[in-house]
């Protein structure tokens, strides 16, 4: 979940405390905050590229949890990154939505837009969305309400206090919950959801921001069979609408969603191909699947 919202939401569950005058309650507890973005909009892709990074490092007291790390992703692209503990596939995430600085090398989004030069609140606004391993929803609010803090508007204090849906933004909504399977439950607090529905509904809350390139961090880690079949299903779904860049360990999740592996070691690509290639890859077998 992007900082901006954990801010919101903390407003909106203070909020739900007190009700408004003439019995209405706020809509969504939005405060100014990160509206001040300076970006044209569009991400340039004509070079066929959504993320590109090119010798990218960054050294923790010494110890390069980044090693000259080069990648890209075309747009549309379901792209599966895997590696054993300490590769550096969280560090990677950390520094294409502006958490670390690397220490050297180059971070662009589109053609044009140097990741480097931006603040994390500013890059999820650019339309990067990451979703971390354990879901991050608001948990005494419902679903639709989640949903609808996470909904791409301006969040001036001004324009939040006299927020109201229009059929364009409740169009959005039946969308989103069909897309993440939850229209059955809309009005359920998110927290009497499961783990797998709150992972659906975090990703939901991604999506309202409508980004080009989502982030996801072990998103089948905790679910049953039946919740990793079905979230499979989802990332497919999303595939061509987005660009996803999905991490994970479980290779049968893999299997089923992934056309490009890319393998990650002690900081830098070890391999990349299909499933298939990097399994039979000696170098990965030896470092990361075993024999």
């Amino acid at each position: 979940m992007t900082p901006d919202l954990l801010e919101q939401g903390e407003q909106r569950l203070k909020a739900r405390q007190e009700k408004v005058l003439r019995g209405k309650t706020e809509s969504g507890g939005r405060a100014a905050g990160f509206s001040h973005l300076v970006t044209s909009g569009e991400v340039d892709v004509t070079h066929g590229r959504i993320l590109y990074l090119e010798d990218v490092t960054v050294s923790f007291d010494g110890f390069k949890a980044i090693n000259n790390l080069s990648l890209d992703i075309a747009p549309g692209e379901l792209r599966c990154i895997i590696g054993p503990n300490g590769a550096g596939k969280t560090t990677m995430m950390d520094i294409i939505t502006g958490k670390t600085r690397p220490d050297s090398g180059t971070v662009f989004f589109g053609s044009t837009i140097d990741l480097l030069r931006y603040t994390e609140p500013q890059i999820a606004q650019m339309g990067i969305g990451r979703k971390f391993q354990k879901p991050t929803v608001f948990e005494q609010l419902t679903v639709f309400e989640n949903l609808e803090l996470a909904l791409k508007t301006d969040k001036g204090v001004k324009s939040s206090m006299f927020f109201r849906l229009d059929s364009g933004h409740s169009d959005r909504l039946a969308e989103v919950l069909h897309t993440i399977h939850l229209a059955g439950s809309v009005t359920r607090q998110a927290g009497n959801l499961s783990h797998g529905q709150k992972q659906w509904l975090e990703i939901g809350m991604l999506l309202m921001q409508d980004p080009k390139l989502l982030l996801l961090d072990e998103p089948v880690a905790g679910m049953t069979d039946e919740e990793t079949a079905r979230t499979a299903e989802l990332f497919l779904t999303l595939k061509g609408k987005h660009s996803l860049m999905v991490v994970e360990h479980d290779m049968s999740f893999i299997k089923v969603i992934s056309e490009i592996v890319t393998v990650l070691s002690e900081g830098s690509v070890l391999a990349q191909g299909t499933l298939e290639q990097v399994q039979n890859d000696e170098r990965v077998i030896e470092v990361y699947l075993g024999r």
